[in-house]
């Protein structure tokens, strides 16, 4: 069961600030090949992080999620925008500021199988981050990884153990203590729980929850289910085919979506109250592919209540009520 401790109070002045950001791919090209064109994964998005919040990116495969989370860490190079942690703009820094840098933001990956190197024991895979960012030296490393293992529940005689002797869950929760190892202010959870079985996403959600309140951590946290956001969210952002759809207080959004999209969505998540009548909304088709999206709005082509003037209409963030924002020409229609 979840820990259902967030408000909708936000904790800090902004941490990460993402300005006009885009990320590009080129695909094609080549003499003998089309004009090279351009994936828009990320295409001209802007969005806050406050000091100790934690905001969840949700959105279908295909929506850049991801792209997201990787090119504000610049694990992938922006194409232009701006990133500014701290009030210092990441995409700016070069690449020894940018390893300096990496001690203050840290990923934890989605698959916990392929971000381990089954050849290295978990002191070796902890223990390369103190390493490379020269924290601590011999028995304080060692005393350091096990205090580790022991905050995400793991017990410390793991040490010396190997990734294949631990189960899915366990080594998600040893991805979290190596992100943990540096003492980062700032983590990108990129669907650090879809690869796991249902029965243990809830605990780990919520031991990233108690992590981040108990040591002030500001996350992103990257999902396509919104039942997995709401349980550890202050706010939510949604996205849709490389544009954002959606942003508001975790419990508003819940409450009173305002954007078709995440109504859609929103109708998906099952609630444990039988009383509680929701009409689902079936959205038809697979989401467009990003080399030729729609015109207009790109959600136009999938959207129950889509008109003629969102075929050539690209709508912008519009505050809809205190920190909700909806990019839809209907704005004032749902409300």
């Amino acid at each position: 069961m979840f820990d259902d401790k967030r408000t909708e109070t936000a904790p800090g002045e902004p941490l990460l600030r993402v300005r006009n950001l885009r990320k590009h791919f080129p695909v094609g090209g080549g003499p003998f090949r089309r004009p090279p064109v351009a994936v828009k994964a990320i295409d001209d998005i802007s969005f806050e992080i406050a000091q100790g919040e934690v905001v969840g990116l949700v959105g279908e495969s295909g929506s850049g999620k991801t792209t997201v989370g990787r090119t504000i860490l610049r694990l992938t190079e922006p194409t232009s925008g701006q990133i500014l942690f701290d009030g210092q703009d990441v995409a700016a820094l070069t690449p020894r500021q940018m390893r300096a840098q990496r001690k203050r933001m840290q990923i934890v990956f989605q698959d916990p199988d392929a971000s381990l190197n089954p050849r290295e024991t978990i002191r070796q895979a902890i223990g390369r981050a103190l390493r490379i960012h020269r924290i601590g030296t011999g028995a304080d490393r060692e005393d350091r990884i096990v205090a580790l293992l022991e905050q995400v529940g793991l017990s410390g005689d793991y040490i010396d153990r190997y990734p294949y002797e631990f189960s899915g869950g366990q080594r998600q929760r040893i991805g979290i203590a190596r992100a943990l190892a540096v003492e980062p202010e700032f983590i990108v959870a990129d669907e650090p729980v879809s690869a796991l079985d249902v029965s243990v996403q809830a605990q780990v959600i919520n031991l990233m929850d108690d992590l981040t309140q108990r040591l002030n951590l500001t996350m992103l946290f990257i999902a396509h289910d919104l039942a997995v956001v709401e349980h550890i969210s202050d706010r939510v952002i949604v996205m849709y085919l490389g544009k954002i759809m959606e942003i508001a207080p975790s419990q508003t959004l819940y409450d009173a979506p305002r954007h078709p999209y995440t109504r859609a969505l929103m109708s998906a998540v099952p609630r444990p109250d039988p009383t509680i009548k929701r009409q689902r909304t079936l959205l038809q088709g697979d989401i467009p592919s990003p080399i030729n999206p729609p015109s207009g709005c790109v959600f136009r082509s999938r959207c129950p209540s889509a008109g003629p003037e969102c075929a050539s209409i690209i709508p912008p963030l519009e505050q809809v009520g205190p920190g909700h924002y909806s990019a839809c020409v209907k704005n004032r229609q749902f409300g």
